[in-house]
């Protein structure tokens, strides 16, 4: 029997944002997405499934002065919150330090686009990462 592996699209451009709407962005992504559901304490903590990309295929349109930022241990992940309704739309990870893991639950998807899950071992965070890497390339 032979694997058929599911066929890229075209790129589409996503938009999506915080809950009250000061931040905005807007993201290119190939069908279909395939995200990531991490069990590392932040990411369990906050209900946050990633969808990384590279720097180049994120837009902020606007809210960067609305953005707080929290770092923590070795200080290389960015985790940007919007300053007035507490949610994390987006952030740079520490794995992918030249690119960003977007929320999808904070994406407007449009109904038939397809995701795929991929769990992500982030309690054990140095063995999992390096199958990241290429994400944000």
């Amino acid at each position: 029997m032979q694997n058929n592996p599911i066929p890229k699209k075209d790129p589409i451009a996503l938009n999506g944002g915080c809950h009250c709407g000061a931040v905005r962005f807007e993201i290119d992504a190939t069908p279909p997405l395939t995200v990531h559901i991490c069990n590392c304490s932040i990411c369990e903590m906050s209900g946050f499934v990633h969808l990384i990309v590279p720097a180049a295929a994120f837009r902020l349109l606007r809210g960067e002065e609305q953005l707080s930022e929290y770092q923590f241990r070795t200080k290389v992940a960015r985790h940007l919150f919007c300053k007035h309704c507490g949610v994390k739309s987006f952030y740079v990870p520490r794995s992918n330090p030249d690119g960003y893991s977007i929320n999808v639950n904070c994406l407007e998807l449009p109904d038939k686009v397809e995701i795929i899950e991929e769990q992500v071992d982030g309690r054990n965070w140095s063995k999992s990462a390096p199958a990241l890497r290429h994400l944000s390339q």
